[in-house]
């Protein structure tokens, strides 16, 4: 994944004065080399959140070097019901990130699977300004395993739209966490962790 992350840093860093897409759509990831989300695997909830709030000071620096640049960068996620233990907690994790200023929404299932009729789900995108389209591929365990790399500029445009046409519909992340999220208890209560 080195390759992947290497060529996205030099891309990301390259876009000036242009908006930058990401369209999340699988429930579950295997993020690795982060605290909180090892917490999260330990079952430890109460230190994966307190984890999570530790890291709004380093989102906002991200923030004010995208701001800038006059490069910000926009992410619609996809949540389905139930939440998963991931999304509950990825939830958590896109709240501290929007309060810092990452401009995040969110989108019910419903509004897309009529592009996904038996294909399985959408295939995770990210855009970057005008000049690069990332397929991020997964593992079937939700490990990232590469991408594949586009500059073709009509499947840009069609995917930026498409994107863009989403966040436009979607809820802010802060507002959605603190009525549907924030409340809800720890998810492994039920097994008698917290």
């Amino acid at each position: 994944m080195a390759p992947y992350r290497a060529d996205f840093a030099e891309r990301d860093n390259a876009v000036l004065d242009r908006s930058s897409w990401k369209f999340e759509r699988l429930q579950h990831f295997e993020e690795q080399d982060d605290p909180s989300r090892d917490a999260l695997a330990e079952g430890r909830w109460d230190d994966a959140l307190r984890l999570l709030e530790e890291e709004h000071d380093d989102w906002l620096s991200a923030v004010r070097h995208k701001e800038e640049r006059r490069a910000p960068f926009h992410r619609i996620r996809v949540v389905e019901e139930p939440l998963t233990p991931y999304m509950q907690w990825e939830l958590h994790a896109l709240r501290v990130q929007a309060k810092a200023g990452k401009g995040i929404r969110v989108i019910g299932a419903d509004r897309v699977r009529e592009w996904e009729p038996a294909g399985g789900p959408l295939p995770e995108v990210v855009v970057l300004g005008d000049l690069v389209l990332y397929e991020v591929l997964y593992t079937d365990g939700g490990v990232l395993d590469g991408c594949r790399r586009y500059t073709d500029p009509e499947l840009i445009r069609r995917w930026t739209a498409f994107i863009q046409g989403l966040y436009e519909q979607g809820e802010d992340v802060v507002s959605y966490v603190d009525r549907y999220v924030a409340h809800l208890p720890s998810p492994f209560s039920a097994r008698g962790q917290v």
